[in-house]
Parts: structure tokens; sequence; C-alpha cells
């Protein structure tokens, strides 16, 4: 009864502290896009809902949906008041409903810029070194709503060789959709696929799965030796996916959103670690018009 009342008592001080502010909002919810198991997606951001729940002095929640999906419905929907999205959920999003969010921040590599790659690995021990060893084997994409896992290889890879298009049966033997960037890791190093694509910042050391993205994570979480894969293919640069604010969210809570995010690297790098998916500068300002090329990619690809 005493944990009890003390829950109750939490509870309604965060509550009566959002509209002692002026905030006309009693929580705030934030999507982690899935592509990485959710409890590992959980703990990753659970310094960032801690660090939410002080500075907004309200309770904050955190939601892991199987799939990308699922925060791409929660932002359109207004169900999620924020999330870190891959430049093509952006564009979902916006192409659903462009009044629904606005980009606010970006990761920012240890070089400064904001762009990532994806990229093509199998297995070192399977033969595979390019693309062209590819003919007749089974590819892997992640989720139809990722930018590196598959709206950019979709588009890219069809370029590389004549000959090569995503169509089961056609060059490759068999494409499939694993799920996520985890999914096709994993399935990669098991050897259920031959090859696939994820994402990468591509700087740093193939052996540490470069300094950021879901190799990084994979490694990070003892799913892979990185010695047992290799790359064999890598795309263009891609713009960075931005973090996005529900856009009818009062100005305060964006303004101290916007500066709580901004500054999580300075004031917590670890954190910051956990929350850009490794090694970063951590976030800057970013708009619209970083991502209007992949929203008319997304567009083009849907026709």
């Amino acid at each position: 009864m005493k944990n009890l009342t003390a829950a109750i008592l939490a509870t309604t001080a965060l509550a009566s502290a959002a509209f002692a502010d002026g905030h006309a909002i009693s929580e705030f919810r934030i999507g982690l896009l899935g592509g990485e198991n959710a409890q590992d997606r959980l703990n990753n951001n659970e310094c960032l809902r801690a660090y939410t729940e002080d500075a907004l002095g309200v309770q904050t929640k955190l939601f892991a949906p199987a799939d990308y999906a699922g925060v791409i419905e929660g932002l359109v929907g207004g169900t999620l008041d924020m999330a870190w999205l891959g430049a093509s959920s952006y564009a979902a999003t916006y192409l659903r409903n462009p009044d629904a969010v606005e980009p606010v921040l970006v990761k920012i590599n240890l070089d400064g810029s904001y762009g990532y790659h994806s990229i093509g690995f199998a297995r070192k021990d399977s033969g595979i070194a390019s693309l062209d060893d590819m003919a007749g084997k089974v590819f892997g994409f992640g989720d139809p709503n990722s930018t590196s896992g598959y709206l950019i290889p979709s588009i890219e890879i069809p370029q590389y060789k004549d000959g090569i298009t995503m169509e089961a049966g056609d060059y490759f033997g068999d494409v499939k959709f694993t799920g996520g960037h985890e999914q096709t890791i994993v399935a990669v190093n098991a050897g259920d696929i031959d090859g696939g694509v994820t994402w990468a910042d591509g700087q740093g050391d193939w052996e540490d799965g470069y300094n950021s993205g879901a190799l990084r994570r994979a490694v990070d979480a003892g799913l892979v030796d990185m010695n047992d894969l290799v790359q064999i293919w890598k795309s263009a640069p891609i713009p960075e996916g931005p973090v996005v604010l529900r856009k009818s969210l009062p100005d305060d809570v964006k303004a101290k959103m916007v500066a709580l995010v901004d500054t999580l690297y300075e004031n917590d790098a670890d954190c910051a670690y956990g929350v850009a998916a490794g090694d970063s500068l951590g976030f800057d300002p970013i708009t619209h018009d970083a991502y209007v090329s992949i929203i008319e990619a997304r567009k083009a690809k849907s026709n």
C-alpha cells in the first residue's frame, strides 16, 4: 500500500506540473523505430525518457512497435509526440499528412557530416565478394519503410549492372523482407540468407561495425563478429533521418525537447551513444528541405 500511495502521488505530481507550467499535454510519447529487438531499443533510450520526464514535468513513455509502420501510424494519428525516423519513414509520414510532424534535429557523424550509407554484406566464408556473386542467391531487405534497408538499394542496385532487378527469381534467386536491420544482420550471419543490406555511417573500422549504425549496434550486442562478414556493396551517401516532433505540440514543449536532444551529447555522452546507435557528435538542427529528394524518390517508387 505504501508503494502504491507513492506511485499515485508521483503520477499526480507529474500531471500537476504539466498544467502548472501551462502545458497542454499530460504525457509525452516517444516512438522508437523498428529494426532492432524491442527491449534493446527501450534500454538504449531509457535515459532519454528520464531526461524528457524531468524537462517537461510529465510522464514520458517509450513505444517500440514491431515495424516501422507502427511508428509512422502513431505519428500520423497523433498518438506519438516524437521519434527519430529514417529519411524514407519521414517521407512516408509527410506524404500521409504534411502537417503531422516537423523535422527538428539530425545525428551528426564524427567528421561533421550527416550522411550515411546502405551497406550490402554477406558472410566471408560464402565466397560472395560483390553483387556480381549474388546471382541466383537469396537477398534480404529489412523493412519496406526503411531508407537504407529498402528504398535506396532498390533504386541503386539495379543501376549497378545490367540484368539486376529486385524481382525474385530474376537476378537474385529470391528476395525476402526480414523485418528490420537486426533481423537482416542475424539472418546473413546465420546463413539463412546469402546477402542483405543494412545501415552504417561508413566511417571508422569495419571490424567495429563502423562508428555508428545497425552493424555497430549488432557488434555491441554481441550478435556478430564483423570478421565473419564482408562488405559487398555501398550506396551513395543518404541524408540521415530526422528527429521529428508532432507539429501540434505546444511551442514551449517543442523548444524544451529540441534543447534537450541538441545538448544530449555534451551533457551525457553515454546516453547519446545509445540514442544515436554509436559514436557521433550528437544532434544539430535540420529542416524539411533536406529530405525533398527522398520524398520525391519515395513518390516515384510508389507510382
